[in-house]
C-alpha cells in the first residue's frame, strides 16, 4: 500500500515537471535558471534556437561557458536584481532581466530572461506607446468635452435666408474632402460649422484635432504641429511627440485663428498641405498623413495679405470652400431660436432647470446689437439662469444693459451708429496707411485730417503698424 502511493506521488511529480518544463518551453523569449554557482538547471528551447544552442547539453553547464557576457553567477552573488539592462551577444544588442530566487532569505537560484532580442525594439514599442498615449489623451479630453463640443448640423439653428443657404453650402463639403476656410466675427460658432462638416464626412469616426493659432506660442507651435523625436531639444520628452498632422491622420485637423500663424510657419503649412508629408522636429523620417484642414479665422484675411502677413499662395490653398458666417445682428430673425436652443441644451446638460423665457425677456435679446454674438449670448443667459425665481426667465434678471432693449429703440439705434462709424474710419485708416507703406504723415494727408487726429483714431481704435505691438 505505501509503495503505491510512493509510485502515485512520483507519478504525480513527474506530470508537473513535465508541465513546468512544457511551459517554459512555451515562452517565446529566451529562459535561463541557474542554480546559487551559477551553473545551468534550465534552458529554454527558443533560447536554445536564438543562440544556436542544443537546451539539453547545457544543463549543468556553467552560465559563462553557455552564454556570453552572462551576469547570472553575479547577481546570485550580490542578491540584487538586474532590470531591463542591455546584453550583448554576437555584436547584438538585447534588453534582459536577471531576478534572484530566495528562500529563507537565501539566494538559491537566478532567473534570466530576454524581454526584447533586439534593442532596436524597445525603441519601436516606445514610439508606438507615444503616438497610443498622445491619442489616448486626446480622445479622453473628446469624451470630457462630448456634451458640449459633439456638434452636428442639427446644432445649427437658423431661421434667416443667410444662414439656411450657408448651411446647405457646408453640407456639400461634407461629400468632399478638400479644404474649408470659415471666416466669421468671434463667437459666430465657426468651430459648430467645423465639428458639423466633420461629422457630416467618412471620416467622422476618426479624430477630430482642434488646434488654436493664437494660443500657442511662436517657439512651440511647430513641435505642437509636426511633434518632434527624443532630444530634439532642452525639455522635449525622452520618447519624442507626435505632432496633430500625426494624430490627425485619417481624421480632420481644425486650425482656429489660422491669421495669427506666424509668417515664418506659413510655407510649411503649405507643403504639409500639398505634399500631405512632413518630419518631425529633430528627425530624418519622412511622416505621411491623410487629413482633412479646416482654418477658421475672424480677421481680414485680405487685408492681412496686403500688409504682408499672410501669404496669398497659402490662401489660395485654404480658401477652395469659403464659408462666411455672418453676424448675430445681420439675422436677427435667428436671435431668439437660438437663445432657446441654448437654454434646452443647459437643461439637458444638467447645467440648469429647464426655464422657459417671458415674451419680454425676448424682446430684449432681439433688440440687442450683440457684438460678442452667440458666444456672448450664452453667456447672457448663464447670468440669468442663476439669477432667475420660479420657471421663467424675466427681463429683470437679464444684465442692465439689457434691461432696456426693446424699450427705447432710439438709444439702440444711436449706438448702432456709432458702430458703423467705428468701423468705416478703422477700415478707411488701415487702406491710408497700406497706400501709403505705413506712413502716418502721408495717411494723414490722404484722409483729410491733421496727424495728431489720425494718432489719437489708431489708438483708439487699436490700429498698429507692421512691427508694433
Amino acid at each position: 500500500m505505501a509503495n503505491s502511493n510512493q509510485e502515485r506521488e512520483i507519478k504525480a511529480l513527474r506530470a508537473d515537471l513535465e508541465m513546468y518544463e512544457r511551459i517554459i518551453d512555451s515562452i517565446h523569449n529566451g529562459i535561463l535558471v541557474t542554480d546559487a554557482d551559477g551553473y545551468i538547471t534550465h534552458f529554454n528551447k527558443p533560447y536554445g534556437q536564438f543562440l544556436g544552442l542544443d537546451p539539453e547539453t547545457q544543463i549543468g553547464k556553467h552560465c559563462t561557458e553557455s552564454v556570453e557576457n552572462s551576469r547570472m553567477h553575479l547577481v546570485a552573488q550580490t542578491g540584487k536584481s538586474e532590470i531591463n539592462l542591455s546584453h550583448n551577444i554576437n555584436g547584438q544588442n538585447m534588453v534582459v532581466q536577471r531576478i534572484p530566487i530566495r528562500k529563507d532569505g537565501k539566494v538559491i537560484a537566478v532567473f534570466g530572461q530576454v524581454m526584447f532580442k533586439d534593442i532596436k525594439d524597445v525603441t519601436k514599442l516606445a514610439n508606438r506607446l507615444s503616438l497610443l498615449e498622445s491619442k489616448v489623451k486626446l480622445y479622453e479630453q473628446e469624451l470630457i468635452n462630448l456634451r458640449s463640443t459633439r456638434y452636428t448640423f442639427e446644432s445649427i439653428i437658423s431661421r434667416s435666408r443667410s444662414m439656411k443657404a450657408l448651411e446647405k453650402e457646408a453640407l456639400k463639403a461634407t461629400a468632399n474632402q478638400f479644404p474649408v476656410l470659415i471666416t466669421g466675427e468671434s463667437g459666430t460658432g465657426k468651430e459648430l460649422f467645423a465639428q458639423a462638416i466633420h461629422h457630416g464626412s467618412p471620416r467622422k469616426l476618426y479624430p477630430f484635432v482642434r488646434i488654436n493659432c493664437a494660443a500657442i506660442p511662436r517657439d512651440l507651435l511647430e513641435s505642437e504641429l509636426f511633434g518632434y523625436e527624443k532630444g530634439a531639444f532642452t525639455g522635449a520628452r525622452s520618447a519624442g511627440k507626435p505632432g496633430k498632422f500625426e494624430v490627425a491622420h485619417k481624421g480632420t485637423i481644425f486650425m482656429d485663428e489660422i491669421g495669427d500663424l506666424p509668417f515664418e510657419m506659413q510655407p510649411k503649412l503649405l507643403r504639409v498641405l500639398e505634399e500631405r508629408e512632413f518630419e518631425r522636429i529633430g528627425g530624418n523620417k519622412v511622416m505621411h498623413s491623410d487629413f482633412r484642414l479646416i482654418a477658421a479665422t475672424n480677421q481680414d484675411l485680405d487685408t492681412l495679405m496686403k500688409l504682408r502677413r499672410f501669404r496669398k499662395d497659402l490662401f489660395y490653398r485654404l480658401n477652395v470652400i469659403s464659408l462666411h458666417i455672418p453676424p448675430l445682428r445681420d439675422r436677427p430673425s435667428d436671435i431668439v431660436p437660438t437663445a432657446r436652443h441654448l437654454l434646452r441644451e443647459k437643461a439637458q446638460e444638467g447645467v440648469a432647470q429647464d426655464l422657459q423665457m417671458g415674451s419680454a425677456a425676448e424682446q430684449a435679446l432681439a433688440g440687442y446689437d450683440w457684438p460678442g454674438n452667440v458666444r456672448e449670448l450664452s453667456n447672457v443667459l448663464e447670468r440669468a439662469l442663476s439669477s432667475a425665481e420660479g420657471d421663467r426667465i424675466r427681463r429683470h434678471d437679464f444684465p442692465f444693459f439689457l434691461q432696456d432693449q426693446g424699450k427705447l429703440k432710439s438709444d439702440y439705434k444711436i449706438t448702432l451708429l456709432r458702430d458703423v462709424q467705428a468701423r468705416a474710419e478703422t477700415k478707411a485708416i488701415r487702406e491710408a496707411l497700406i497706400e501709403t507703406d505705413n506712413n502716418k504723415a502721408q495717411a494723414a494727408n490722404l484722409l483729410g485730417i491733421h496727424r495728431t487726429l489720425l494718432y489719437k483714431k489708431m489708438k483708439k481704435y487699436g490700429i498698429a503698424l507692421d512691427g508694433e505691438d
